[in-house]
């Protein structure tokens, strides 16, 4: 059911009112007249149509790139007959309750019922009002270009009709969203809502925002990850022009100052004493080591069978979203208000207030659109620290992360290794094994370190089945502190609490699903007995979830497998997947890039084809990439042939953006990005160094193919990752005639 009040402005919440207090409502103050009714679903959403004839919803989700409002406004529009152009969906604040969490690809499949029922309701009210008005039977009238239509040509604007609209508790129309059958706009590829004011530079940023008050502020942070601030000589920085206030924060020294520039100048100017971190001693070969001596020995091979064995080492690798990160926050003594890009704002409220000692009702959070995300924006680390540099300087701030700050000392994807033994016999796979061992995260301070976890929340069907979850961490998947891994095909590897003492390598050898040797029934291919374990070491460094996660490197193993193990049975990649696929859909997307990349054909020495496919989020991808490596220390993707199943494709233009992303993140955690760490130290600083792909390193030709369905829509967000970065690393593997082990390629 829906509920609206009456009032100036139509506004309908789905489904049910619930008693949020005003004090902690998420939505900006509204006038006396205005309606608010909150709905007691998971979304929340609210719509309002406003005398001007603006239909407004206010999103529980942040936008950074992925086409989200573009997306929402298309459902809304779709089932309001609406114009585009006449729909605004802002970001809402931080609320009390509710879903507001951005992550997991799974913003469309949760939105896209609530969204359309919500606006499905809309347009059943404002038919029925017009129908009252005209003393006409409302199955005569249409709708269309948001506005109600009569039989005789009279029109009435939805906003016009709101105030009436609002006040109608029975329809004489239905409120049921259209079938699928009946969409005009939803499938249909539609250029992003917001794509004139991103590039004419109207769109807003946290750094676009004036806060009265809020002086620029950079953080002057030690050498090592976790270093320790010992003295700090500040005169001569407090001394230079613009400088306002210098504090010290749990991070370092904050500058405040008149301009970024007078802030970067007083920040050079400190002489600063560190205490080096505990990593300190430690370099990417110690950590390799103790990586490959985590990871739990694999089971005894059937007998009688062949084996194909491989190990595979992936390093570091930063978000660095586009965008570097910002924060706003003006800290009073008995209230606080942030602006900042964020995928948990009501997570990073909460904490905000620990923080700062405030109660969670003194906090609001704005969150505002961001310049890129992949998996960064889920942890609100700048957030906490302007809030505290706020509270000591006594003033508001405005925050900047130079890039050198994030890549050095924000959140990266962890380092993994991973071991295989693959069992034939009879030109068929008998036996899977995929054993593997990440970094944890060893320690750190709530809101902070401990967002490093990461779960998928309500994780549709990957290689394989659901990860096991007990109760008490089903209850918390948002904020959870036990990282649950990507399956590998049919297994489900399952992390232990990666938050323990770091003298703990070994935090999880319990077997997986699969591991009693039974033949499996469930998976992406059909191999037979399906075993996995997992093991991992602590470390005391700032870790994240990096998108797709970790399918980003188990899936990329295991299709690599895929093809060493088709090698052995002299088989081709492509026909040797057809016949251990289980899924008729994942089939199909792998017929249609073999297809429409001309699989097999003929190369030149040097050149060759890689197919890679993956399964998650109830959606399905396959890649094929054609690599020039007749330099294999600088190797071009040259051309990458994506297809996807998605169930119904919102928008298809956005889907085709996302699978290009996904594609370049494959080319560049395959061959070229990484982090180093050198003796405790993330040696990359800037895009000089850690050297992600350029458009020079873009494939020449792209195509993305959208297979049709009627379906409920499917993640994809993070789909293609792993897909990519198989198909990218099996190309260079047939090119070079080497079996690559370690990723990045060239690092």
């Amino acid at each position: 059911m829906v509920y609206s009040l009456s009032a100036a402005t139509l506004t309908i919440a789905a489904p049910l009112a619930c008693d949020t207090s005003p004090a902690q409502g998420s939505e900006p103050a509204r006038a006396p007249s205005d309606v608010l009714v909150t709905g007691a679903d998971d979304e929340m959403l609210v719509l309002e149509v406003t005398p001007a004839n603006k239909i407004v919803v206010r999103l529980p989700r942040v936008e950074v790139g992925q086409g989200i409002t573009t997306a929402v406004a298309m459902m809304i529009a779709e089932e309001l007959d609406a114009r585009l152009v006449d729909v605004d969906i802002p970001l809402a604040d931080a609320r009390t309750k509710g879903n507001q969490y951005t992550g997991g690809s799974n913003s469309v499949v949760s939105l896209y019922g609530p969204a359309r029922q919500l606006a499905a309701t809309a347009r059943a009210r404002l038919v029925t009002a017009a129908a009252r008005r005209w003393h006409l039977p409302a199955w005569s009238l249409r709708t269309g270009n948001t506005t109600v239509i009569a039989p005789d040509g009279r029109t009435a604007t939805f906003g016009s009709l709101s105030a009436s609209a609002a006040r109608i508790r029975r329809t004489s129309v239905s409120a049921k969203p259209k079938p699928a059958s009946r969409h005009k706009l939803i499938g249909r590829p539609t250029t992003r809502i917001d794509a004139r004011d991103i590039v004419t530079g109207k769109a807003k940023y946290t750094g676009d925002l004036s806060v009265a008050g809020a002086k620029p502020t950079v953080v002057a942070r030690p050498p090592t990850l976790g270093g320790k601030l010992v003295s700090v000589d500040d005169r001569a920085a407090r001394a230079l022009p613009g400088v306002h206030a210098v504090v010290k924060v749990p991070g370092g020294v904050a500058v405040v100052a008149e301009s970024f520039h007078h802030a970067f100048q007083a920040r050079d100017a400190l002489k600063t004493k560190w205490a080096p971190g505990p990593l300190a001693s430690l370099s990417d070969a110690q950590i390799r080591s103790r990586l490959k001596a985590a990871v739990p020995h694999l089971g005894s091979p059937p007998r009688g069978s062949t084996q194909v064995e491989a190990e595979f080492e992936f390093a570091f690798v930063s978000h660095a979203p586009m965008e570097v990160l910002t924060a706003i926050a003006d800290v009073r003594a008995h209230k606080a208000e942030i602006w900042f890009s964020s995928q948990t704002p009501t997570d990073a409220r909460d904490s905000i207030a620990s923080a700062t000692g405030l109660p969670a009702s003194a906090v609001t959070v704005h969150v505002l659109r961001g310049g890129g995300s992949f998996g960064r924006r889920l942890n609100f680390d700048a957030a906490i620290e302007a809030a505290l540099i706020s509270k000591a300087a006594h003033r508001p701030v405005k925050l900047m992360w130079s890039r050198g700050d994030d890549i050095r000392h924000g959140r990266m994807r962890p380092a993994s290794h991973h071991r295989f033994r693959v069992s034939h016999s009879g030109g068929r796979v008998v036996a899977f094994a995929h054993a593997m061992a990440e970094v944890g995260e060893s320690s750190g301070k709530k809101g902070t370190a401990n967002q490093a976890a990461f779960v998928r929340p309500g994780r549709a069907q990957a290689a394989g089945p659901l990860p096991k979850r007990s109760a008490g961490n089903a209850v918390s998947q948002l904020a959870s502190a036990s990282l649950q891994v990507a399956p590998p095909l049919s297994t489900s590897l399952e992390r232990g609490d990666p938050h323990r003492d770091a003298a703990a390598d070994r935090y999880s050898s319990a077997p997986l699903e699969g591991a009693a040797g039974l033949p499996s029934d469930s998976g992406l291919y059909n191999f037979g007995r399906l075993s996995g374990d997992s093991g991992g070491i602590g470390l005391a460094m700032p870790l994240g979830a990096w998108r797709s996660v970790d399918s980003g490197m188990v899936r990329t193993a295991e299709e690599i497998v895929v093809d060493e193990v088709a090698r052995s049975l002299s088989k081709d990649p492509v026909a040797f997947r057809r016949t251990a696929l289980r899924s008729k859909a994942v089939k199909a997307v792998l017929d249609k890039v073999a297809a429409a990349g001309s699989w097999g054909r003929a190369m030149p020495d040097g050149h060759a084809q890689g197919v890679a496919v993956h399964e998650e989020y109830g959606s399905c991808v396959a890649c094929l990439a054609e690599i020039d490596a007749t330099d294999p220390k600088h190797p071009r993707v040259t051309k990458v042939v994506m297809a996807a199943d998605v169930g119904t494709a919102v928008n298809p233009r956005g889907l085709q953006a996302q699978l290009m992303g996904t594609a370049v993140d494959g080319i560049s955690t395959v061959l070229q990005a990484g982090l180093h760490i050198d003796r405790g130290a993330v040696r990359e600083g800037s895009f000089a160094d850690f050297r992600w792909a350029r458009q020079r390193h873009a494939p020449l030709h792209f195509e993305a193919h959208i297979m049709p369905s009627k379906g409920e829509p499917g993640g994809a967000g993070e789909l293609g990752v792993p897909a990519a970065s198989g198909a990218v690393a099996n190309a260079y593997a047939r090119a070079t005639g080497t079996k690559p082990r370690r990723f990045p390629l060239n690092f």
